[in-house]
């Protein structure tokens, strides 16, 4: 596509940042375009149309001006607000959790359709209840399909799938009690790598189905781990879920 054609396509907003003294940068997760980021004139008035349209987390099709540095947002029409996930404290912070994840994954300007539809799977999880397992499912399905999950199905050291006691982040696999080297891994359960399993092997609609337990946690922060030790920066929005 060349710089200043006009394109459409729908996506998801991922978040919004001020622009001068009216207008606003949005980040888009597109079907088609992968991550687009885009300057929307005007959003910031009070008689803007087009601003509460584009509010992060907001499903949107679009009609953009191709720019050299950012896109112009030039129409927008709401598809779903996902209004039941913005209005809850809890559903609103994990679902930020999904977009910041996204937004640190996504490359710019390269269709990835399939994280468009898992961020819009994602955000239907959330709508229909609280999901308490959906980021840490969502961070490790992630980190799986782009090839970065370790793989948690046998032991670095010996290839045996008994006994498996720790995830090591830097060699990207599971250690066994004889073989974990002093301080080798991250400590894990058994039952949170029974869900690490699922989530990668077809399972992952039982994982989401779970409520809050102590596995749940577990899984949620060996999942966040894993996520920042490939994109090197914390994920602030987890942070949020961790203070309530």
């Amino acid at each position: 596509m060349s710089r200043g054609s006009v394109y459409r396509d729908e996506g998801v907003v991922l978040r919004a940042m001020k622009l001068g003294e009216a207008d606003r940068i949005v980040t888009l997760l597109t079907a088609e375009h992968g991550k687009v980021r885009a300057v929307v004139k005007g959003a910031r008035r009070t008689t803007s149309k087009l601003g509460p349209r584009l509010e992060p987390l907001r499903h949107v099709a679009v009609q953009l001006y191709e720019g050299r540095n950012l896109d112009t947002v030039i129409q927008c029409e709401t598809l779903h607000p996902f209004a039941a996930v913005r209005g809850d404290y809890d559903r609103l912070t994990r679902a930020l959790a999904l977009a910041e994840a996204l937004d640190q994954i996504a490359p710019e300007k390269e269709p990835v359709p399939h994280l468009h539809r898992m961020l819009l799977g994602g955000l239907r999880t959330l709508e229909a209840g609280a999901a308490p397992a959906v980021v840490g499912a969502f961070y490790w399905k992630l980190l799986a399909v782009e090839g970065l999950a370790p793989v948690v199905d046998f032991c670095l050291g010996c290839g045996g799938i008994d006994d498996l006691v720790a995830v090591d982040l830097h060699d990207g696999g599971a250690w066994c009690r004889a073989c974990r080297p002093a301080g080798g891994g991250i400590r894990v359960s058994s039952d949170v790598l029974a869900l690490l399993r699922a989530v990668v092997s077809g399972g992952l609609r039982d994982v989401l189905a779970l409520g809050a337990s102590p596995a749940v946690t577990e899984l949620e922060h060996l999942a966040t781990l894993a996520l920042e030790h490939h994109v090197e920066r914390r994920m602030r929005s987890v942070r949020l879920l961790d203070a309530r």
